[in-house]
């Protein structure tokens, strides 16, 4: 697992650089000229971003695929962001601003796919789109239930599908602080 530091957050923190990055994360390894038909952007245009991604470590060549013409790319690893550890630093809050927001737009994108999607029964009896909102935890509290969660979600990357039906998931986690609005009036 790699952790993102101020100089690979910047490197990141592009609209483009980030679909390519899901992309791989989602389909597996692929060459500039796949990622360039799936995200509608020219072959140069993409192997530039991927040099760069590759620069700043977030992807490397698959040096077992392809050929001298044909570069494959893929996910080295994990990778790992600590908000916290950028928030108040006024060179990379812009960098971090700009990861934060498209990647909550790519989570609801990915909801929303799966919403418009005419899935049969068994699946989406199977899916989930729930919140809890009576939690009251401290920010301890919270650590450890996202790390508790997280354990289990290990535990089912590492299990072979059980049966012809399987598909890929994607299990999405948000947990953050609310204000009430009553909060928000006591504070004015």
């Amino acid at each position: 697992m790699r952790r993102i530091d101020a100089r690979s957050l910047r490197g990141l923190a592009h609209p483009l650089r980030m679909n390519i990055l899901e992309a791989l994360e989602l389909d597996g390894p692929a060459t500039s000229t796949t990622l360039a038909a799936r995200l509608g952007e020219n072959t140069g245009t993409i192997s530039w971003h991927l040099r760069l991604l590759a620069e700043h470590g977030y992807i490397e060549e698959d040096v077992e695929r392809g050929t001298k013409r044909e570069r494959w790319w893929r996910i080295p690893g994990r990778t790992v962001l600590d908000p916290a550890e950028f928030r108040d630093d006024p060179e990379t809050s812009g960098a971090l601003d700009v990861y934060l927001q498209h990647l909550v737009e790519r989570y609801f994108d990915r909801v929303r796919a799966y919403v418009d999607e005419n899935w049969p029964g068994e699946w989406q009896h199977a899916a989930a789109l729930s919140d809890w909102r009576d939690l009251r935890l401290t920010p301890e509290q919270l650590t450890a239930l996202n790390e508790e969660i997280g354990e289990v979600i290990d535990r089912y990357t590492k299990v072979a599908p059980a049966g012809d039906n399987a598909e890929r998931v994607i299990v999405q986690l948000q947990s953050f602080p609310r204000r009430s609005a009553n909060d928000e009036a006591d504070r004015s």
